[in-house]
């Protein structure tokens, strides 16, 4: 997440201001140009799904691949099939523009190093802001080498008259490779390996080759993983589809039935207490301070279909919690106050107010 952080001095920008405090105020367009206006955030749940795509090429013999290798139900044509192979969830924080706020600077406040996220939400003053913990990206592995089965083709197989001759032939040397393999193990090859490390390199070449010209029959199949990053912000409890896959065309629209569906289930946990009509008067009056929020929690479950739960994590939710005031006392200048904010909850992660000796 980007951070833009606002620094205001009076002795710049020669603002003058009669007040002696910091003050916030419920943010008015045009009210407080000369301040830091901020948001509060609500949390967002960021769900990363791995889906795995697999692409069947059919071998050059497929069809031979009973007859001379005893191999049953070979696929004959090409096709390509995908599955989720990991679901994540994580919270994240996202402005909630209900809840703006202005902070005037003035000469006797500390107030004056704000940190804000790129959509403005408030992240930290007077130091450097928390970086949100996030599902680290997926990484793909390295691809394997791609074995090409006619470079370990002998000459009586490539010189073959037709494609049924190729692959009894193929399927003859695969059978010697096996049989060599063997020998080696039990120690009775013409050419044994001098130590261990040769013995392995030795084995390896024959499992390469066995592998090359068996996908002559059985087939090549490719598999890649996609990661899709989806956002869901709960405004209550609530259960909706996150997304649909299709086994022949991957992660298709939520509306889409030719997809089978996941369920993404959230729960408002009522961890604090509703605020009351007299406490929401109080906050709506003008007070001086800074503004964060006390958040609530919620359980997230995500299924497949109407099956067991495959992801359940509890966090923290802002929108289900109450906003508190931290008192502008805490930032007058014979403070030397730091402020950290969850980035994803606009709770207080730490707050620090040491007053000089």
């Amino acid at each position: 997440m980007k951070r833009k952080f606002l620094t205001l001095l009076l002795s710049v920008c020669g603002l003058t201001f009669a007040a002696a405090q910091t003050e916030t105020s419920a943010y008015h367009p045009g009210v407080t140009p000369e301040g830091a206006i901020y948001f509060l955030p609500k949390t967002a749940i960021q769900v990363n799904v791995l889906v795995e795509k697999s692409v069947y090429t059919p071998g050059e013999f497929a069809k031979y691949a009973m007859r001379y290798l005893r191999l049953k139900d070979v696929p004959q044509e090409s096709g390509t099939t995908y599955r989720v192979v990991a679901v994540q969830q994580a919270p994240v924080g996202v402005a909630d523009t209900t809840k703006a706020f202005a902070v005037k600077f003035n000469a006797k406040t500390v107030a004056a190093n704000v940190g804000l996220s790129q959509d403005g939400c408030l992240l930290a003053i007077n130091t450097q802001p928390l970086k949100p913990e996030l599902p680290k990206p997926f990484k793909a592995a390295p691809k394997p080498k791609e074995l090409n089965p006619r470079s370990f083709m002998n000459e009586e197989i490539l010189a073959a008259g037709s494609t049924a001759k190729m692959a009894e032939l193929t399927a003859s040397e695969i059978y010697d490779l096996r049989e060599n393999r063997n020998l080696l193990i039990k120690g009775q090859a013409d050419y044994m390996p001098n130590d261990g490390a040769q013995m392995k390199l030795m084995l390896d070449r024959l499992e390469q080759q066995e592998t090359a010209l068996r996908q002559l029959f059985t087939g090549k199949k490719v598999t890649d993983t996609i990661e899709t990053v989806l956002t869901i912000v709960p405004e209550g409890s609530m259960k909706q589809v996150l997304f649909r896959i299709s086994q022949k065309l991957g992660l298709v629209d939520s509306d889409d039935l030719s997809g089978e569906p996941y369920y993404i289930t959230v729960e408002d946990l009522k961890t604090l207490p509703v605020d009351d009509e007299n406490a929401k008067k109080k906050k709506s009056q003008v007070e001086s301070g800074i503004y964060v929020n006390v958040p609530g929690r919620m359980r997230s479950t995500i299924t497949k279909g109407d099956a067991s739960a495959i992801s359940i994590k509890e966090m923290p939710a802002a929108q289900f919690g109450n906003v508190e005031l931290l008192s502008g006392e805490l930032f007058n200048k014979r403070y030397a106050t730091h402020l950290w904010v969850d980035p994803a909850s606009g709770a207080v992660s730490r707050l620090e107010a040491e007053q000089p000796k």
